[in-house]
């Protein structure tokens, strides 16, 4: 097998306790005019007031957006690059969540190119550099801070759509982990079950043959070595923290294990790419209007099932990367790794089914023809995946039922989509 190692990532990451105090300098040297973009909940504190304070005090001229929304309306786009427009910044802050940060890169596209941003949907479709983006994350889920993609919420499409493109990948990430003590246990939950399904869903991905247009081509390229390094970082970490984090928002150990753990998923999905579970979240967070990471999270257990028969290698490793013991055997380790994930999920109070989510049983069908348009998502599955298939595994989650997945006959895909909603 021909080995292939791809990364990409931000200029620099400065990773660890305190580090948003070098937002100023950082920011001055990109730029003496800053876009400011978060949301109403982060713009009102203490701690934005400070980060403002630190970008005047370095020089840097501040224009603030912050009424940013949860899965980012594609019209904020329009709104914040018309603010924008008017003060012409030479460099954009995104602080807060991944909804904050993706705004900010999308932001940085339409600034530099113009036009709309549907105008660059999917993969490979920016020109070329943008403004810089410094990312300063506020929760440990996304990995937005590293990534090469910016989500949004367009209400032309059913699912949510993309804008993928190496130029979107910050110049800059500051990742302290003190902006995430107290986020409340809910949050805590959502964004830790987005960044375990980041890192693992990442591990787990196909792998492509190898040419020499692969990584020049494509966005997300599939399993490589060095994203397999990072997604196996994220789910240690994850694994050993989440729980802590959830039930004692002051347990400054975890949140930064969880931090780095949701960064390291970033990196590997970043060049590696999600697959099912992303792909049926989708239209299932637009029926039922339940945040990104509780929907990934309950559907993760359900996908890795049904993939568990081309990756019990992987999903072995996985067993061992939550503290499995190596002495079982690697099908063993696979069905072990399963449940921890479940387990994980279910302790943090991830709901269980998609009925839980409160997705119609009448939708079902409905849902894994919409995921089947996630083009990119469906692709990068190990597991070969046409509407059939994408019904076995959203009926499975609807009931609960694990089992029917391991129990059915091999679905073999044959159709494939024509259209692509991309994300993350």
């Amino acid at each position: 097998m021909s080995m292939l190692a791809v990364l990409r990532g931000p200029q620099q990451v400065l990773f660890g306790a305190g580090q948003r105090a070098a937002l100023g300098r950082v920011t001055a040297a990109l730029g003496s005019h800053a876009l400011v973009v978060t949301d109403a909940r982060f713009g009102s504190t203490p701690e934005f007031a400070d980060l403002v304070r630190l970008l005047e005090q370095a020089g840097v001229r501040v224009t603030a957006f912050t009424e940013v929304l949860p899965d980012v309306p594609v019209h904020q786009v329009g709104e914040c690059a018309e603010l924008a427009s008017r003060v012409s910044p030479d460099v954009v802050v995104g602080m807060g969540g991944g909804s904050c940060i993706d705004l900010a890169k999308a932001v940085a596209v339409v600034l530099t190119h113009g036009g709309q941003p549907s105008d660059y949907y999917g993969e490979m479709r920016v020109p070329g550099p943008v403004l810089p983006v410094v990312a300063l994350p506020t929760t440990a889920g996304t990995g937005s801070e590293v990534t090469p993609v910016a989500v949004l919420t367009d209400p032309e499409r059913t699912s949510k759509v993309g804008i993928s493109s190496p130029f979107l990948i910050p110049h800059t990430a500051l990742c302290d982990p003190e902006l995430t003590l107290g986020c409340p246990p809910g949050l805590t939950a959502s964004a830790g079950a987005d960044a375990l399904s980041h890192a693992i869903e990442a591990f787990t991905a196909v792998r492509r043959p190898v040419s020499p247009e692969l990584a020049t081509e494509r966005v997300f390229v599939g399993k490589s070595e060095i994203a397999d390094t990072f997604a196996l970082l994220g789910i240690r970490l994850i694994a050993g923290s989440l729980f802590r984090a959830w039930s004692d928002p002051t347990d400054m150990e975890a949140r930064e294990a969880m931090m780095l753990g949701a960064t390291a998923g970033g990196f590997a999905l970043g060049t590696a790419g999600t697959a099912a579970a992303h792909a049926i979240q989708y239209p299932v967070g637009a029926i039922t209007h339940t945040p990104h990471g509780i929907g990934v999270g309950c559907l993760l257990p359900y996908v890795m099932e049904f993939n568990r028969p081309s990756r019990i290698p992987e999903l072995a490793t996985v067993a061992l990367a939550m503290g499995a013991s190596p002495d079982s055997s690697p099908e063993d380790l696979a069905d072990e790794a399963i449940q921890r994930v479940a387990d994980l999920l279910a302790a943090v109070e991830v709901p269980r089914t998609l009925a839980d989510l409160g997705l119609p049983a009448d939708r079902l069908r409905w849902t894994a023809e919409q995921a089947l348009l996630a083009e990119r998502l469906v692709t990068n599955n190990p597991r070969p995946l046409d509407v059939d298939a994408l019904e076995q595994i959203v009926r499975a989650a609807h009931s609960g039922d694990r089992g029917a997945l391991r129990d059915a006959a091999p679905v073999l895909a044959g159709a494939s989509a024509a259209t692509t909603a991309d994300g993350r």
